[in-house]
């Protein structure tokens, strides 16, 4: 009777020291990895890796100013001023931070683009994997929806949904976004998913009996998830720049939001004055949509299919 105690103390600190070897060996792949890759796409992943940090930590980054404060009301700041050391990078036509509204544009910007495809990766996997495996009435009866939804302008429906809500908030943004962008994740899982159906371990799971349910979830999800993953990582480029462009357009977030398109259609109004408010929020945004790119393209040169689970 008194092993058991000895056995459960034992185990305990056995558990940590593997959880810890694993994360220390997860850790050391990324490290490895992350040597593996061309010193171009290294500096795009710094880049974001700056973007997504000072984006999270804006609330408590010290000395960044309120990025909606105008500070030529009472006398404290200029508007269209160059570059200081009290505003790094200058100031908009209402003396608003420029640096602050940048960290702050880049939040509103991620939070967009990752809720679009979190969705939009989990319902293409989901239902793409089903269409693609299953076939049958399903297949067609699921493929045509889609097509009705893709054959629908996803900007007028963003314009309508929006309208009749009375409400351009980011929450409001990112859920018509999701209804609209789902289609064609699914097309993506579709295709993967009728490629993986015809793999031999696929065949061999089939031979012996095994469930359609437990090859679903065993053999062709976790296939269908790479190229659905990297399919969303282009994506999420591509909702930067349409955030940026509705905001661009007056149809994004409402002011005094910041927003880098909002950004860039305020700085049009001086841009004889100052160029700099246009400047920074323009190359913030190439930077960062070229950034995902490049490791998109790194990253599919390394998407092999898994081996079989069973």
């Amino acid at each position: 009777m008194s092993s058991t105690p000895l056995t459960t103390t034992a185990a305990g600190p056995a558990t940590e020291e593997g959880d810890s070897a694993l994360r220390a060996g997860r850790f050391a792949r990324a490290l490895v990895g992350f040597g593996k890759m061309p010193w171009l796409t290294k500096c795009c992943s710094l880049w974001l890796i700056i973007v997504v940090l000072a984006a999270v930590l804006a609330d408590v980054i010290p000395g960044l100013p309120d990025p909606n404060y105008q500070g030529f009301i009472f006398g404290e700041a200029k508007t269209n001023d160059g570059p200081s050391a009290s505003h790094w990078l200058g100031t908009d036509n209402v003396s608003r931070d420029i640096l602050s509204r940048l960290i702050y544009g880049a939040r509103v910007s991620l939070i967009f683009s990752i809720s679009g495809v979190c969705i939009g990766v989990f319902v293409g996997c989901v239902l793409g994997s089903i269409s693609g495996f299953l076939q049958g009435f399903a297949d067609s009866a699921l493929m045509s929806f889609v097509d009705v939804m893709l054959s629908f302008p996803a900007l007028v429906g963003l314009l309508f949904v929006s309208t009749m809500l009375e409400s351009r908030g980011l929450a409001t943004l990112c859920l018509i976004t999701a209804i609209f962008i789902w289609p064609r994740f699914t097309r993506v899982g579709r295709a993967a998913a009728l490629s993986v159906a015809g793999q031999d371990f696929v065949t061999a799971a089939k031979a012996i009996g095994t469930s359609r349910k437990r090859i679903l979830v065993r053999e062709i999800l976790p296939n269908v998830f790479p190229a659905v993953l990297a399919f969303g990582l282009v994506s999420m480029a591509i909702l930067v720049i349409l955030e940026s462009t509705l905001s661009f357009l007056g149809l994004g977030v409402e002011i005094p939001t910041a927003s880098w398109g909002g950004m860039i259609a305020q700085a049009r109004q001086d841009l004889l004055i100052n160029v700099w408010p246009l400047v920074w929020p323009s190359v913030t945004l190439v930077f960062t949509v070229y950034s995902f790119n490049n490791i998109v393209d790194w990253l599919r040169e390394r998407v092999a299919v898994r081996s079989a689970a069973l």
